[in-house]
């Protein structure tokens, strides 16, 4: 593996709370990782589970989820939404052979900006040791896998053509 390679990670925080923890930290200027692009949520009940698989399909290597805590949401029960979608999400992944490190989430208030620090560093080398997780390039892979396969394919159509046709003609001339 590349010394030079940095895990890319996807963020999706609630407004409310993670992402103002995230504000908080960058304001008590805690250090972490640089290595996260964090999408702002009005709440992590809104986060889909399409939209982590497009990430890791677009070239994350990994995914962090963060939510108000249970019972402290501000539109009742979207974290309970976001539990719900996340246990299915996990069992797909697990189908799709994606580690279930890849994928985090985590209840972080308002006022836990020390927790974005520590859970972003945890989540950054955690998805280190994994290595890339590389879905464009085995997409790349699989589509040169699809084309020799067509060809393939062509060859053995013209081939049962050819085959038909000669077949037909003694059939064709006696008619």
């Amino acid at each position: 593996m590349n010394k030079e390679w940095k895990p890319r990670i996807v963020a999706f925080f609630c407004n409310w709370c993670t992402y103002t923890a995230a504000d908080l930290a960058g304001v008590s200027r805690l250090k972490y990782a640089a290595n996260i692009r964090v999408i702002r949520l009005m709440c992590s009940g809104r986060v889909d589970p399409q939209f982590i698989l497009d990430a890791l399909s677009k070239g994350a290597d990994g995914v962090l989820i963060g939510g108000c805590h249970p019972g402290d949401c501000h539109y009742v029960e979207g974290n309970y939404k976001l539990l719900r979608r996340f246990q299915m999400l996990k069992r797909m992944l697990k189908d799709l052979g994606i580690e279930e490190q890849r994928v985090r989430l985590e209840w972080i208030s308002a006022a836990e900006g020390e927790k974005v620090k520590r859970v972003v560093n945890e989540m950054v080398g955690q998805v280190q040791k994994l290595g890339p997780l590389g879905i464009p390039q085995k997409f790349e892979e699989w589509d040169k896998e699809m084309e020799h396969f067509a060809t393939q394919v062509a060859e053995k159509d013209a081939a049962c053509a050819c085959a038909c046709a000669e077949r037909d003609k003694p059939a064709l001339a006696t008619a």
